[in-house]
């Protein structure tokens, strides 16, 4: 299948680990991806001052080259450009007059025809989990790993409608289909600080600590995630922990979960890595 591809900022640098893992596993599963030519930050936040179009610009941009190349699809990867083309996409499909502003200025006519959706969701909907299972060459039996989903792919729970924000299941259904061993722990939909982190560090840093400490007492060898700012955090944050003696939550790993994804296809060895 072929979808159209954003990458977004961090992917092309600081996570550049996470893009690479997600291609190489999509080429393992027969997908095409094709990113989007020219594109530019999705602004890493939703708007909320709803009156204020124009950073929106940037996302229906990339929407409206989708179509233009005759996908359906567009799949991103990080969570925050996911939450900001999730809302973008719904609000341009259900807010006439920020539309009609928006195609106006782009010289465009997009109406939400394009589905935005997460690499979580193609693995679970177009690839299928139990598809998945039966592709995988290396099992991680034994391991134990636990998801962390944090905010910005759940919330807001009227706008995203990527699973149940109280109990989501799509990370812990993905790990079984690796084999890995899926550590439940209290904390796994809770923020990490999110950009408190630049703002105030020691709000970030107690919320980390709740979601380190909890995930350790739980039996969790590592964390996996799918938003570079939350695995910046989780990691960051770590730094502190490990100073403090005996620290319980101190080196805990912080993948993310293509990076599992690639490890189970055995694909990074196939690719030189």
């Amino acid at each position: 299948m072929r979808y159209s591809y954003y990458p977004g900022c961090t992917l092309k640098t600081k996570a550049k680990v996470f893009e690479d893992t997600t291609l190489q596993t999509a080429r393992a599963l027969g997908l095409e991806f094709a990113e989007v030519e020219e594109w530019q930050c999705c602004g890493a936040l939703y708007p909320l001052n709803t009156e204020e179009v124009f950073p929106l610009l940037s996302p229906v941009r990339s929407l409206a080259q989708a179509r233009a190349a005759g996908c359906t699809k567009l799949v991103t990867l990080c969570a925050g450009c996911y939450n900001v083309f999730r809302r973008t996409n719904r609000t341009m499909r259900s807010d006439a007059e920020v539309r009609g502003k928006i195609n106006g200025y782009l010289e465009e006519d997009y109406r939400g025809q394009v589905d935005v959706v997460h690499y979580l969701e193609i693995l679970k909907n177009d690839v299928g989990f139990a598809e998945l299972a039966e592709k995988v060459s290396r099992r991680l039996e034994g391991r134990k790993i636990a998801p962390y989903y944090g905010c910005l792919l759940l919330k807001p729970r009227n706008e995203m409608d990527f699973d149940d924000v109280e109990n989501p299941t799509i990370f812990e259904d993905f790990l079984r289909a690796l084999g890995a061993n899926v550590v439940e722990y209290p904390y796994r939909t809770e923020c990490c600080g999110s950009y408190l982190s630049m703002a105030n560090e020691e709000v970030a840093a107690t919320a980390v600590g709740r979601i380190l400490t909890s995930a350790f007492k739980n039996g969790a060898e590592a964390l996996v995630v799918a938003c570079p700012l939350c695995k910046y955090n989780l990691e960051e944050y770590q730094k502190g922990f490990r100073e403090a003696a005996g620290s319980p939550a101190a080196g805990i790993p912080v993948l993310y979960f293509t990076e599992l994804l690639a490890e189970a296809l055995d694909v990074r060895e196939q690719d030189g890595q």
